[in-house]
């Protein structure tokens, strides 16, 4: 199974990840992005493509 990390410490909080994810994986928390909804996630890689900062990485198990 993948999980999606974001590093908060790159992560600008552009956001980009949660709008270009079309299984809506990411959610808004206290303003930042969070990988909430793991078991949507359709492995498009979009999110890590999109990233500015490379602050998205894949875990894989």
């Amino acid at each position: 199974m993948r999980n999606v990390k974001i590093d908060m410490e790159k992560c600008t909080n552009c956001r980009e990840c949660v709008e270009v994810c079309p299984e809506e994986v990411f959610q808004l928390m206290n303003g930042m992005p969070v990988h909430v909804h793991k078991e949507k996630c359709i492995e498009c890689d979009l999110c890590i493509n999109i990233c500015p900062e490379d602050a998205i990485s894949v875990v894989t198990h």
